[in-house]
């Protein structure tokens, strides 16, 4: 049977296209198939690849997505990914790329595990999301986080949110944010919502920059059903799912936002702690760490 692998590549990045190319060649070499996007095909420019528009098709039947450039390349590949399952590799060009299992120094590495199938794949947590408004209804979904945002600059959004069918608290808030413990380290993060390692079952929800007494970030269960409602006074808002797809909220519009029951399948090369993957990605001071403390011996 013939093996495949989706090549998708920020061609924008400095690095990208040559990283492109060394991949293809080295795929090509032990004689796997190679798919790259239509739109990145141009710029790479590397004969003997198959093209593909850039919908779902292009990752049905391959058994790895190989993703170069920054984390929003990545969640470019998992909207792909969605229905198909196929696990998704980044390597880093961007910033921070979180998401990503490896760096440009890497790429060596990368192909050889890729070729020789060495590498785990881990679930990630996605959330469906339902807006519902003036008896309609329309679903999307999250990987990182769902956010409900104002869209008048000068006035705060009034928002009702909700936990399980109960009202929780009014907020006057520039929005709030929904999110995943793989989305904690994103959107959540920034505005002031906790680290939450990858393995925990939870949602966060984290309000923005709210006037309000209570309005601390939130960890509530992953069976729960959290809702935002945009309330009648607002003049509209609009809700953002990985900074990818949007949905405008007019005023009485309600968002609904669950665990979902299709995950996010990532490839994993080194299997490297989450607490080493955050000093490293953020740069954290470690300087005076002894080490494991030792039971006493009695």
């Amino acid at each position: 049977m013939t093996r495949s692998v989706l090549i998708m590549a920020h061609t924008g990045r400095p690095g990208a296209v040559t990283s492109a190319q060394l991949l293809i060649r080295r795929l090509a070499d032990a004689g796997i198939n190679v798919r790259v996007l239509e739109g990145e095909a141009k710029d790479i420019g590397c004969s003997g690849v198959e093209e593909f528009p850039a919908e779902p098709a292009a990752t049905a039947g391959a058994e790895l997505v190989i993703v170069l450039g920054g984390d929003g390349t990545l969640l470019r590949a998992a909207e792909l990914t969605r229905h198909t399952g196929t696990p998704v590799l980044g390597v880093n060009l961007g910033h921070v790329g979180f998401l990503a299992e490896a760096e440009r120094a890497d790429l060596a590495v990368v192909a050889s595990r890729a070729v020789s199938r060495e590498y785990e794949v881990e679930e990630r947590m996605a959330i469906d999301v339902t807006v519902r408004v003036d008896g309609s209804e329309h679903k999307t979904w999250a990987l990182n986080e769902a956010s409900v945002e104002k869209l008048a600059r000068e006035k705060l959004l009034q928002l009702v949110v909700g936990i399980d069918g109960r009202p929780l608290s009014h907020w006057g808030a520039d929005g709030v944010v929904c999110a995943t413990p793989t989305g904690s380290t994103a959107y959540a993060f920034s505005a002031g919502g906790p680290v939450v390692w990858p393995e925990v079952e939870a949602m966060l929800v984290v309000p923005i920059s709210a006037h309000a007494l209570f309005a601390r970030p939130l960890v509530v269960s992953p069976s729960s059903t959290v809702a935002v409602e945009v309330t009648h006074e607002n003049e509209g808002a609009v809700l953002w799912c990985d900074g990818r797809r949007t949905v405008d909220l007019p005023p009485g519009s309600r968002v609904e936002v669950r665990r979902s029951d299709v995950p996010v399948r990532l490839a994993r090369l080194h299997l490297t702690p989450f607490t080493d993957r955050l000093v490293t990605k953020f740069g954290l001071p470690v300087a005076g760490w002894r080490g494991r403390v030792r039971t006493q011996e009695r």
